[in-house]
């Protein structure tokens, strides 16, 4: 059994989880610790503050009685918010806290979008314009190049998990463009676990979302592979040899 272990903020779309963890059908257990989400904004220094050490410390304890082999913060944007830098300094933080390898849902894009072979991608963002530039200067400074951000400007969590299956469909199709070679739903607060082979069908293309990349970030992290359809391209595809 491989336990995986994520720290998320609030309550708005958290039954992803449980929902990945069977798809995976395998000897994988997801245990999530809620974190205090503190103001629930998508404001810049709202979001700094959902981030910051201490919130993220509290909830390590249980992840590690837990057994856990590895943690992910499964936020994006209470993490690319800090910066490039900034958030390597968060993930290292949490990993000297944790005593385990860390992570968080920004970089789980990066190494993503990486482990797909592509480098041009659409950003279908739920953000306010300006949080939503945030996260495509971060994944720039990875060198991805990003096509095009599409921002729906809802300021709370908890408006976005109120969306569904239609609202979900409207944003990546209002995302994508030609040349973009997959597109990008970076939101945790966002239900997307029963839509992506949908999505990708519809779109020609594997969508990225949050949830799922960051549940593959935490197996990457614990040096596990699973084939899993139900979770889109990147759970079917080979590794790509970066070179």
């Amino acid at each position: 059994m491989t336990a995986l272990g994520f720290l998320y903020p609030g309550h708005s779309a958290e039954d992803d989880y449980p929902r990945i963890e069977q798809l995976l059908g395998s000897d994988i257990r997801v245990d999530l610790v809620h974190t205090d989400i503190g103001e629930d904004a998508h404001r810049v220094d709202a979001l700094r503050e959902m981030g910051s050490p201490e919130r993220l410390s509290a909830g390590v304890q249980e992840l590690r009685h837990a057994g856990c082999e590895a943690v992910v913060w499964a936020c994006t944007s209470g993490s690319f918010v800090h910066g490039w830098e900034g958030a390597h300094e968060q993930v290292r933080t949490l990993a000297r806290a944790a005593g385990m390898p860390a992570s968080s849902t920004s970089f789980a894009f990066v190494h993503a979008v990486r482990e797909l072979g592509v480098r041009r991608v659409a950003v279908g963002a739920t953000y306010p314009e300006d949080v939503a530039a945030l996260f495509a200067d971060f994944l720039g400074a990875a060198g991805i190049e990003v096509t095009g951000v599409r921002s729906s400007g809802i300021i709370t969590a908890a408006e976005v998990g109120t969306w569904g299956e239609a609202e979900v469909f409207a944003l990546a199709r209002a995302a994508d463009a030609p040349d973009a070679e997959a597109v990008l739903l970076p939101d945790t607060a966002l239900h997307t676990a029963a839509h992506i082979p949908a999505l990708e069908k519809e779109l020609g293309k594997p969508v990225l979302t949050a949830n799922q990349v960051t549940v593959w970030e935490a197996l990457r992290l614990a040096d596990r592979r699973v084939n899993a359809p139900a979770l889109g391209a990147l759970f079917t595809r080979e590794p790509i040899v970066q070179v």
